[in-house]
């Protein structure tokens, strides 16, 4: 990567070509900047000097290796599309979380990462709108102030209202830059709310959860804007609940979860769960004369894992891996979703009906790859795990 080529006089002629992860897997990580005590933005530029083009709100999926350990991940893209020569993501330091935490304590400027293609479709781009509102708490903020940097870019001084949930003002992340474009945009707003208030004992905001109430009095027309909300689980249901309460219309509301390393964890524990009760469904039926229901009951196609030389059924409306983790069969995944290539495996023989959401690149498919987590056999498979 050049780091002098601000100083180039053809840096400055044309737009730069646009990257693409098929042609060029990796990217540099360029900067790294502290937002908050336990909040790191990672920057990152393409080796060649090619641009970025995404949609503001989109994410990318980091495919790192960790201890030995290949490690796909999902974070939504913080900068602003109109700013195409770097590209950055921020992620909050999770209590045991294996990749935020070795970001935070490894990832450097210089150190090469590789990474998918902009994928996603929580984002503004394809809902127009004359008035938004923004709902955030926590690291949930990223999408939507990639949403804001491009309307701001842009100059498109929309009618915004940014509310922002965090657990104390010292944990609002992008505070000052949020202030500083409510400043120069006329029809922007920005409001935080603190659960508590920390050492910063001067906050002149709220405190508390976010509630209706509240709502209403931070954006009282808010019944008639397009709402985008991203943030914990717990966050969303209860704005959820709290939008159903007051009669909003769900066409406009638009919602993103974005903590993978949380979905990670879940997904281990109901893979053990299935587990645990198939072993145990196993223990019972051992011996078992089979009734003449049971034949009919395996109704599918069959999936041999060959390394593992597992043998599952899959139903043809059902998803390989879904129907793996009720076998009792443990695979690596993390979204469910088809777009962080965590559960990406070779099949051997048979095909598939992959419905992907970017966590595969073509290159891959047309060297077999698939994702389970999306894939619905259309035959017998034999799957390289």
């Amino acid at each position: 990567m050049d780091i002098n080529k601000l100083n180039r006089p053809n840096f400055w002629d044309a737009m730069p070509p646009l990257w693409n992860s098929d042609r060029e897997d990796s990217l540099v990580c360029c900067q790294v900047r502290a937002e908050t005590h336990d909040v790191k933005s990672f920057f990152f530029a393409t080796p060649d000097g090619s641009g970025f083009a995404f949609q503001p709100g989109q994410f990318i999926t980091l495919e790192l290796e960790i201890n030995g350990e290949a490690i796909n991940r999902c974070y939504t893209v913080s900068s602003s599309p109109a700013r195409p020569h770097a590209i950055s993501i921020t992620v909050k330091r999770v209590p045991g979380g294996p990749v935020s935490n070795w970001l935070h304590d490894n990832l450097k400027a210089g150190d090469k990462v590789k990474v998918l293609q902009p994928a996603g479709e929580f984002t503004c781009a394809i809902h127009p709108a004359e008035k938004y509102l923004f709902l955030s708490a926590g690291s949930g903020i990223t999408p939507l102030m990639s949403m804001t940097r491009a309307h701001h870019d842009l100059c498109d001084d929309r009618d915004i209202v940014f509310i922002h949930s965090a657990r104390t003002p010292d944990d609002i992340i992008f505070e000052r830059e949020l202030g500083l474009i409510a400043a120069s945009q006329q029809n922007f707003k920005t409001r935080f709310i603190c659960e508590r208030l920390g050492q910063r004992r001067d906050w002149p905001g709220p405190t508390g959860m976010l509630s209706l109430t509240a709502l209403k009095l931070m954006a009282p027309d808010f019944m008639e804007r397009e709402i985008f909300v991203c943030g914990p689980a717990p966050y969303m249901k209860a704005v959820r609940n709290m939008l159903d309460e007051a009669g909003f219309e769900r066409a406009r509301y638009h919602e993103e979860s974005f903590s993978f390393e949380t979905l990670q964890l879940e997904t281990e524990q109901a893979s053990t769960a299935n587990g645990a009760i198939n072993e145990e469904k196993n223990g019972a039926e051992n011996g078992a004369t089979p009734t003449s229901s049971e034949p009919a009951a395996l109704t599918g196609f069959e999936i041999i894992f060959q390394k593992s030389n597992r043998q599952i059924v899959c139903g043809p409306q059902q998803h390989v891996l879904e129907a793996a983790r009720n076998a009792g069969v443990r695979l690596a995944s993390s979204c469910a979703q088809g777009m962080c290539g965590t559960c990406k495996v070779k099949l051997i023989s048979g095909s598939v009906d992959m419905q992907h959401k970017g966590g595969i690149r073509q290159r891959e498919i047309d060297q077999g790859m698939v994702l389970l987590c999306c894939s619905k056999p259309l035959s017998n498979l034999v799957v390289d795990k």
